[in-house]
């Protein structure tokens, strides 16, 4: 997953509708927020709907109905997409039309967000270090801890924690074995996780970046591969698996294991606020360019980023990466999402252009994926799929774009909070 992070690719590094009550059956994800609302409308009153091609939509959702048939209000739905001839276009069309409510995604006034784009990458490297391939791809530390908390918890001044089992701490009320100063920790309305390393009695935040690049808290961790390219291997932290071609030609699949804790900042953003590129050029080309150009800086920009990825094998290279509903994802056909307002494994309507161009793009995808840096209603992040063909056009998306939400007949979307 991208956080999984299958951990997006921010580029910024920077029909008539009518308001209704939505039916009772949950859709297991947690509450909308702030001022954003879902306006039903007519799935084949949908602006482009009938432009949409499904058969790759029907066969994601097909992928996604692994999980969703386990959950309340989608058995029937799920059913049915089993036993649909792909090849008939029209059936899957009325499909879609007869088992699915359009909910048009709203935020306040704006009906429009940002729609980026990521992709499973490819390395060089080697299962041995050498000149050629210096660079470490780590699994998670041994010393890195995690804390499950809550909203309330969170918004304390310190925690008491106790050691519950392998690298997971647990909060107590009273006195504990440790302490956690939760001014030392980067905390957010997202946080439901500390992550940390214990010194004595204290548990304090992992170590940065910088701090892993330096050699901190990682010499226990194995080390699961050495690649040759140290930006390449940047732009996987960020996308959050990929594959990596050894010296004797076989493929090895790396996906997101675990983070340090700290939040994704945006190198692109840092380098437009800096005067170093225009918003035009902050695209993953614009970057890797200003880094041929600036070599020995190239470590100092990465560190404007504190976050970091620790990686795990995984299994087969063929197919999609698992995204984090826990299925593969689909090429042009899978979106990672902000799951606090669209349900992960949901269809959703996408309403946008291609990179770089006003060509319409408008289809059935399926939220699939998180990212770190996908917050917001009207955000998503579209998998491109894998290779250099796939960074191409995942590294130019920055496109505004629009959301329906598609659920079964009956199946209430997030509980909206206005």
């Amino acid at each position: 997953m991208k956080s999984r992070f299958l951990l997006g690719l921010p580029l910024l590094w920077l029909a008539a509708c009518s308001s209704v009550t939505p039916p009772s059956t949950s859709t297991g994800s947690t509450p909308a927020q702030g001022n954003v609302r879902y306006e039903a409308a007519s799935l084949a009153a949908v602006p482009g709907w009938n432009d949409a091609a499904l058969t790759r939509s029907l066969e994601a959702l097909r992928t996604s109905c692994r999980v969703l048939q386990k959950r309340a209000g989608w058995g029937e739905a799920c059913s049915r997409a089993q036993t649909l001839n792909e090849t008939d276009t029209t059936a899957v069309r009325r499909y879609f039309e007869q088992d699915f409510s359009a909910w048009r995604i709203l935020d306040g006034s704006a009906g429009e967000g940002l729609i980026t784009g990521y992709y499973e990458p490819l390395l060089n490297g080697s299962r041995s270090q050498s000149a050629r391939t210096p660079y470490p791809v780590y699994g998670v530390p041994p010393d890195l801890v995690v804390a499950d908390v809550t909203p309330a918890q969170r918004s304390r001044t310190s925690l008491n924690l106790r050691k519950v089992g392998g690298n997971r701490l647990q909060v107590v009320e009273g006195e504990g074995e440790l302490v956690a100063k939760l001014s030392e920790f980067a905390i957010d309305s997202r946080t439901n996780r500390l992550k940390g390393r214990i010194e004595g009695n204290q548990f304090r935040p992992y170590h940065s970046r910088s701090e892993i690049s330096a050699g901190k808290g990682v010499a226990g961790s194995q080390i699961l591969a050495w690649v040759e390219n140290p930006v390449e291997l940047f732009f996987l932290q960020i996308q959050g698996s990929g594959r990596i071609q050894l010296e004797d030609g076989s493929m090895l699949r790396v996906g997101y294991a675990e983070q340090n804790g700290y939040p994704y900042v945006s190198i692109g953003r840092h380098l437009v606020d800096q005067g170093e590129l225009t918003m035009a050029n902050a695209s993953m080309q614009g970057i890797q360019d200003w880094i041929k150009k600036n070599p020995n800086r190239m470590n100092e920009l990465f560190n404007v980023n504190p976050s970091y990825v620790f990686f795990r094998v995984l299994g087969s290279a063929d197919g999609g990466p698992l995204g984090a509903l826990g299925v593969p994802l689909t090429d042009g056909y899978s979106i990672a999402v902000d799951p606090r307002f669209i349900p992960l494994g949901s269809p959703v309507f996408l309403s946008t252009t291609w990179p770089l161009s006003e060509q319409p793009l408008k289809r059935v995808m399926l939220a699939q994926d998180t990212g770190g840096a996908i917050r917001g209603a009207i955000r998503a992040d579209f998998f491109w799929g894998f290779g250099t063909e796939a960074g191409m056009y995942a590294g130019r998306m920055k496109q505004k774009g629009s959301l329906w939400l598609l659920l079964p007949k009956g199946v209430a979307p997030p509980a909206s909070a206005t």
